[in-house]
């Protein structure tokens, strides 16, 4: 029984899922590496906690 040859899984840039870029990795250009810095910047990612306004003493 032939079985077909595995092919090596190409990773894709998380912005737009095209295949990345050696030189932009994990991205797979200039524009895609600069959309995820504002999305840091504007705080469109996060990292649950507590609010900020909250009491730790409660």
């Amino acid at each position: 029984m032939n079985t077909p040859a595995a092919r090596p899984t190409q990773k894709r840039c998380p912005i737009c899922g095209k295949p990345r870029s050696e030189a932009h990795t994990p991205f797979c250009s200039t524009r895609c590496k600069d959309r995820d810095l504002v999305q840091w910047l504007d705080g469109g990612y996060a990292i649950p906690g507590r609010p900020a306004d909250e009491d730790p003493e409660d």
